[in-house]
């Protein structure tokens, strides 16, 4: 999760459980991670890491991993989770923003769309300093974040259904619903989430509401973003498969590369 200040429209992380449960199942960028780790060398950082949904994994590989929060719940949970797995990672409570480990990488990676959680041009600008900083002359830099399509941006402001799961403790059904809204002057969509517990008669028992905030970024001004900040773009795809960028692409998937040491600003 993000690694900025946590105010109201952090509500989404205040659970780490109920986060395990709605997305321990997204691990198409595991294998992409995976390939890129084996290619390097050294601590790899995982930036926003929250529960180690994606360090874990690199650590059970053989790598050596710092994961790096800001939310301490979300940290404990992550502990808990690789504590029986006896893999070197190592957790740490700081802002991705202003990084202070004492160590550089020659790979660190943001995943779970992360990036969007930095809501302002300094926010952003803050970060990508914060990751060149360190990394070697030459390591590489690994992100997603969504798409800022047409259909993402210009939801309609009214309650939308969007998934249904089985609570797995529990066994109760859940369905999640979404209202949103664009500012368009800040590229910011302000949502909010709408849980609805299902009894076995099919009513709803319990209901519980969080709200986010998420930054969009377009493409011709992310390729600006990185090079103002120090990194050459490797490539850029749609997917964790690799798939070329196009205008109904979902996600944007950026592999960069640090191209020399900024000077301190």
């Amino acid at each position: 999760m993000s690694s900025q200040p946590i105010e109201n429209h952090f509500e989404e992380y205040d659970d780490p459980m109920q986060y395990d449960k709605e997305n321990q199942q997204h691990t198409a960028d595991i294998p992409f991670l995976k390939k890129w780790a084996a290619k390097t060398s050294g601590p790899i950082i995982d930036l926003a890491c929250g529960t180690g949904r994606a360090t874990i994994p690199l650590a059970n590989e053989g790598h050596q991993l710092i994961g790096v929060d800001v939310h301490k719940g979300m940290l404990e949970a992550a502990k808990k989770k690789a504590s029986p797995l006896h893999v070197s990672i190592e957790w740490v409570e700081q802002d991705c923003s202003n990084l202070r480990l004492n160590v550089k990488s020659r790979m660190i990676y943001s995943v779970g769309n992360s990036f969007q959680h930095f809501l302002t041009n300094e926010a952003q600008d803050k970060l990508l300093l914060s990751v060149n900083k360190h990394l070697h002359i030459g390591g590489i830099f690994i992100f997603g974040t969504r798409f800022p399509n047409a259909e993402e941006l210009l939801q309609p402001e009214t309650e939308e259904y969007w998934k249904t799961y089985t609570d797995s403790d529990t066994k109760q059904q859940v369905d999640v619903y979404t209202i949103s809204s664009y500012d368009q002057l800040k590229q910011l969509q302000h949502y909010m989430t709408i849980r609805k517990y299902i009894s076995a008669d099919g009513k709803i028992a319990n209901e519980k509401k969080t709200t986010i905030t998420l930054r969009y970024v377009f493409p011709k001004e992310m390729e600006r973003l990185l090079f103002a900040n120090g990194f050459e773009i490797v490539d850029v795809f749609k997917d964790w498969t690799e798939t070329p960028l196009t205008n109904d692409s979902v996600e944007m998937i950026y592999v960069c590369r640090k191209g020399s040491d900024l000077p301190l600003r």
